[in-house]
Order: structure tokens, then C-alpha cells, then sequence
């Protein structure tokens, strides 16, 4: 029987190899250091090389179970993993979700970018009219250079966090009508991926994120938590890039109600992970639930996963088939990008903030849900707690006091501010 150091090898390689199974299998290698010719003659191994993967000190390719056997013995090697496939988090529903008070204080996500890494944005009038907002492209799938999607998940999804209404007239907003998004295409048209390829669309970001102001990444993905996360490899590239000032906001799985069901990334303690809630399209919070599907903490290792909860299910955002048109979707996949969204208006006010500090923003502007703690983190987000936060342009004190007499216009405008209030408790 073989024997052979188990903490280099995922569980899905160890049972092959143990098997002494004679094939090839996807796998990304990470080394200890920076040795490139090491990993040049280690890369050389491999019958079909992927990419290199500097972000995390590795490479992704095809190995035979022999030599993965015989590489546990180098001590340059520090872990092999399956590329494993990462897939797109969805549900199908049918509504609509608005969520526009930031935008009445001013704050639309001018001049922020999110990175979308995804199955693509196609170019919605949503996205491209007046203005071409949709900033850049790249494709990990088939290579061409316009953008296209042709799935619809990643139009979906970026029509949440950007839309700005433009087919409708104003009645479907994203939450952050002036965002730029760049599209970073890594799923394909089944909504399906492999780890390497979200790894090198993460790279991608670091290196481009001065050039287009790239902010916040939007990862409404994942994969089995197969791996320590001290060793994923998604994870460890989700935490360069947060370690670079970007954030990550990840998607918590539709694998719930189990608990420990929690994708990676979204077990890295520094990704901001999302899970959905199903607000039951009344305007009472005290009904809300976290939606069956929702992936539920903690992570394998213990900690506190998801981090909080945000809108999920029956979520209307633009459609991928008409450039006019709009569709509704349900999932993690559809919270997350109101979360995202949501960063990118906070960061009009905030300006450059930590991501750990933004993180701890969005923590105290949640209301808890009748759940447990791993099924909602700290509860659904909710953006008048998030911008309602007394400063200069903030309501009047006067407001407050039952007592004060208004003229007749501060009453109207107290109207429509209880208006607004009134909608967005109805709609979050």
C-alpha cells in the first residue's frame, strides 16, 4: 500500500492516489516559495498545461495519479488539489426588489468599479445606456473580446449591483446605478467553471485594479469546502486580493438547510459571505425567514459563516436574451451582488476604507432575523441602518421631535422621507 504525507494531498486526490487509480485529473500544485524554476520543471510534468497561478505560488494542469504520488515527496511542493468545478449558485423565482433610499441621499456608486467574475455581462441597455459602463472584459471560456454572456447568471447578476433602469423607465434600479462593472467571464454557458479559472480572473484583478479602479469583487459562485482553508487555493487568492484592499463578497451556497454547507470561498473568515433571505414581499420584518436553500454555517473549522443575510429570493434584475428586457432569478447568487452594490454607495460616502473596516460597517447595519446565528450571521442587511447615520447630511433633528411645528413644505418632505422608509422596510 502506498504511504505518502496526506496534508499535501485534497481528500479527492488522496482517494485516487490510495486507489492506485492510473489516470490524469485536473489539478492546481502550489509550491513553498517562489522558485520559478522549480515550478517550470514541475510544470513540465504535466501532460496538458492550464496557467501559471502566481497569485497563489502554483499552476494548474493534467497530472497522472503516479507522478502526484511521487511529487508528495518533494518538500518544495506544498499542496495538490483538484481543479475542482465551481458553478454558478441559483434558484428560479419570479418578483421584483428595489432598495433606493441611499439614492435619494446622492450616493449611486459614481466612479467605482466591481469586478463581476462570472458567466459574462452581456451589454443590457441598463449597462450601456446613456453610458458604456460595462468598462472591460475578459474571457477565460472561449477568448473572444466582446462582451457577452451566454448564460444570463452573470447579466443577472451584474444588472443588481449597476442596472440603472434605462428599459423600464426607472422601475428596476440596481442598487448602484452608476457603477462600473468589469466582466471577468469564467463560467461557461452551463454555468459551470474550474477553481484555476476563477484563480487567474482573481489575478487579473489585482493587476488591473489601478486601471479601472476596480473596488470590490463579486464572486456569486462556489465550490465544495473540500480543502483546510489554510490550503484551498481559492481561498488563499481571495485573501491576497483582500490583503491588496480589495473586497471580496462571496456567495454563502444553496446547500442549506444542512448546517456545514457553507462553498468555498466563501469559508475564508476574510471574504464577506452572503446568504439569502426571502423576505416574504410584506413589508413586516417580524415574518422574514432565511430562505430554505441558503447555505448554512459554521465552516468546517468553526467559524462564523455566513456573515450576514440579504434579499434572495424572487429578485427581477436585466435579462441576457433581449437588451431591453428583464427576468427574475432567486439565490445566494442574487444576495450577493445587493451586498456588493451596497459597498460600492458606502464607498461614495467613506471613501477608501479598509475592507476589515467596511466589513464592520455592514456588520452593525443588520437586523437579526428569528434564526440561529449560523444560519444568518448578523442578520439581514438593511440600508437605512447602513446610511441613516447622523452627520452633516443627515435628517434633521427636527424630524425627530413630535413636538416641532413645520411649514408646509418641511411636512411634505417628511412625508416622502416616511415614504420611503415605509418601501424600503417592504422591500429589504
Amino acid at each position: 500500500m502506498r504511504r505518502m504525507r496526506n496534508d499535501k494531498l485534497c481528500p479527492i486526490l488522496n482517494a485516487k492516489v490510495m486507489a492506485q487509480t492510473t489516470e490524469e485529473v485536473p489539478v492546481i500544485v502550489q509550491f513553498n516559495g517562489n522558485n520559478s524554476e522549480l515550478i517550470n520543471e514541475v510544470s513540465s510534468l504535466s501532460s496538458k498545461l492550464k496557467a501559471d497561478l502566481p497569485l497563489i505560488g502554483g499552476f494548474a494542469g493534467n497530472m497522472s495519479t503516479d507522478i502526484i504520488y511521487r511529487l508528495t515527496a518533494a518538500p518544495e511542493v506544498d499542496y495538490i488539489s483538484f481543479d475542482s468545478d465551481v458553478y454558478a449558485l441559483l434558484d428560479v423565482a419570479t418578483a421584483t426588489m428595489e432598495a433606493d433610499f441611499p439614492h435619494k441621499r446622492g450616493f449611486e456608486g459614481n466612479g467605482i468599479t466591481v469586478a463581476v467574475i462570472d458567466t459574462g455581462v452581456a451589454p443590457h441597455n441598463d449597462l450601456v445606456k446613456p453610458t458604456n459602463r460595462i468598462v472591460g472584459f475578459m474571457d477565460y471560456v472561449k477568448n473572444k473580446e466582446e462582451t457577452y454572456d451566454d448564460n444570463g447568471h452573470g447579466t443577472h447578476v451584474a444588472g443588481i449591483i449597476a442596472g440603472n433602469g434605462y428599459s423600464s423607465r426607472g422601475k428596476y434600479v440596481g442598487v448602484a446605478p452608476k457603477v462600473n462593472i468589469l466582466s471577468l467571464k469564467a463560467l461557461d454557458e452551463n454555468g459551470g467553471g474550474s477553481t484555476s479559472d476563477i484563480i487567474a480572473a482573481l489575478s487579473y484583478c489585482m493587476e488591473m485594479k489601478n486601471k479601472y479602479n476596480i473596488k470590490i469583487i463579486n464572486l456569486s459562485l462556489g465550490t465544495p469546502a473540500n480543502n483546510n482553508p489554510a490550503k484551498d487555493p481559492l481561498v488563499k487568492a481571495v485573501e491576497k486580493c483582500v490583503k491588496a484592499g480589495l473586497i471580496v463578497v462571496t456567495a454563502a451556497g444553496n446547500s442549506g438547510p444542512n448546517a456545514k454547507t457553507i462553498l468555498s470561498p466563501g469559508i475564508s473568515r476574510d471574504a464577506i459571505t452572503v446568504g439569502a433571505a426571502d423576505d416574504k414581499r410584506t413589508p413586516n420584518p417580524d415574518d422574514d425567514t432565511i430562505a430554505p436553500f441558503s447555505s448554512r454555517g459554521p465552516t468546517p473549522e468553526g467559524y462564523q459563516k455566513p456573515d450576514l443575510v440579504a434579499p434572495g429570493v424572487n429578485i427581477n434584475s436585466i435579462s441576457n436574451s433581449k437588451m431591453d428586457s428583464y427576468t427574475s432569478l432567486s439565490g445566494t447568487s442574487m444576495a450577493t451582488p445587493l451586498v456588493s452594490g451596497s459597498l460600492a454607495l458606502l464607498m461614495n460616502k467613506y471613501g477608501d476604507l479598509s475592507p476589515v473596516e467596511y466589513k464592520e460597517m455592514l456588520s452593525n447595519s443588520c437586523v437579526p432575523l428569528d434564526d440561529s446565528i449560523d444560519s444568518q450571521g448578523y442578520g439581514m442587511l438593511n440600508l437605512k441602518l447602513l446610511f441613516n447615520v447622523p452627520d452633516e447630511d443627515s435628517i434633521p433633528e427636527s424630524f425627530q421631535n413630535n413636538n416641532q411645528r413645520y411649514d408646509n413644505d418641511t411636512f411634505e418632505t417628511i412625508i416622502i422621507l416616511l415614504v420611503v422608509f415605509f418601501l424600503l422596510d417592504s422591500r429589504i
